[in-house]
């Protein structure tokens, strides 16, 4: 580059982005920002952190599967080292996003409108933080048996499995299983924000939309994946099967009398033991029950109940096969 070029070249920088051109558009960006404040948070109190969590996640993938993730474990009479060492920096990561998730909450609670803490207030969160990470390291085994389970559905339901380590290292639906039930836990002990926001990575990554609320039994598969949706206040029983694209949803919303919608209450449909449902089905409803052993065809949109050991299908369309000649 030539010394004039360079000089040029200055010159055009400084005119791009002087200040007469920069601050009618701060000030035009600021007054929008101000006029939405829900949209920004204003706030001593921060959120938590998404690296962090991500972070955390990964740490506690390599407790769940040892081996497969984290240090390499390359004999077995590493196996107690390697766990202690990983539980000591999940307990550290996640005691510092649960205290941060409490006090956001605390401070924004369900206005989102943020307040300064009392010293009371901070010794609440910090407690109410340090019992939920007690309890949740003691969740870990009861999550791992979990999880071996679905493995093995995913083995024993999957022809193109080869090998559980298959299932392990690269089946998103173990992927998207293994932070549910992760965050499930923490759900279940009423730690704000962190548990969504874990499932959300989860969903990101894998195409799989699962709520840390709802409830899935033992040895639960999903084939493929992309796309599957299961909601807040679903009820799967153990062994069920789902495909891709298959909806687990709300038919409707009660309101109240300024038109918000009414939260709480089963809004999502109830699968009983051993139920398959094919891709691209969508079931809706919170009074919506599908039996034991029954299953729902691909494609099928069901609102309301079905019995044990049925199976439901649509009618089958009429396929034309024309030849290119005629």
């Amino acid at each position: 580059m030539t010394l004039q070029y360079r000089g040029l070249y200055a010159i055009s920088r400084r005119n791009r982005w002087n200040m007469p051109l920069v601050d009618p558009a701060a000030s035009s960006l600021t007054r929008s920002i101000r006029e939405q404040p829900m949209t920004c948070r204003v706030s001593a109190v921060p959120t938590p952190h998404g690296d962090s969590i991500g972070r955390l996640i990964e740490s506690l993938r390599s407790l769940m599967f040892p081996g497969f993730f984290g240090p390499a474990l390359d004999r077995e009479s590493k196996l107690e080292d390697l766990v202690s060492s990983e539980l000591a920096e999940v307990e550290r990561r996640l005691a510092d996003q649960c205290r941060i998730a409490f006090r956001y909450w605390r401070a924004t609670g369900e206005t989102g409108d943020p307040h300064e803490l009392t010293a009371e207030e901070e010794a609440s969160c910090a407690r109410r933080a340090d019992a939920a990470v007690r309890d949740f390291i003691t969740s870990l085994p009861g999550v791992r048996e979990l999880l071996a389970g679905d493995v093995g559905a995913a083995f024993d339901g999957d022809p193109a499995a080869r090998h559980a380590d298959e299932i392990i290292l690269c089946y998103p639906s173990l992927r998207a299983m293994t932070v549910y039930r992760l965050a499930h836990e923490l759900h279940r002990l009423e730690v704000p924000l962190l548990p969504r926001m874990m499932c959300e990575q989860a969903h990101r990554e894998t195409g799989i939309d699962i709520h840390p609320g709802a409830v899935i039994g033992r040895r639960f598969f999903i084939d493929h994946g992309t796309g599957v949706v299961i909601g807040e206040t679903c009820r799967i029983g153990d062994g069920c099967k789902l495909y891709q694209g298959v909806t687990l949803g709300a038919r409707s919303f009660p309101r109240d009398r300024e038109g918000r919608i009414v939260k709480g209450g089963q809004r999502h449909p109830v699968l009983e033991d051993e139920v398959v449902i094919y891709a691209g089905a969508t079931i809706l409803g919170g009074d919506t029950v599908i039996g034991a052993r029954s299953e729902v065809a691909g494609g099928v949109f069901v609102t309301s109940s079905v019995p044990p050991d049925h199976v439901v299908a649509a009618p089958k369309t009429r396929t034309r096969v024309i030849s290119r000649e005629h």
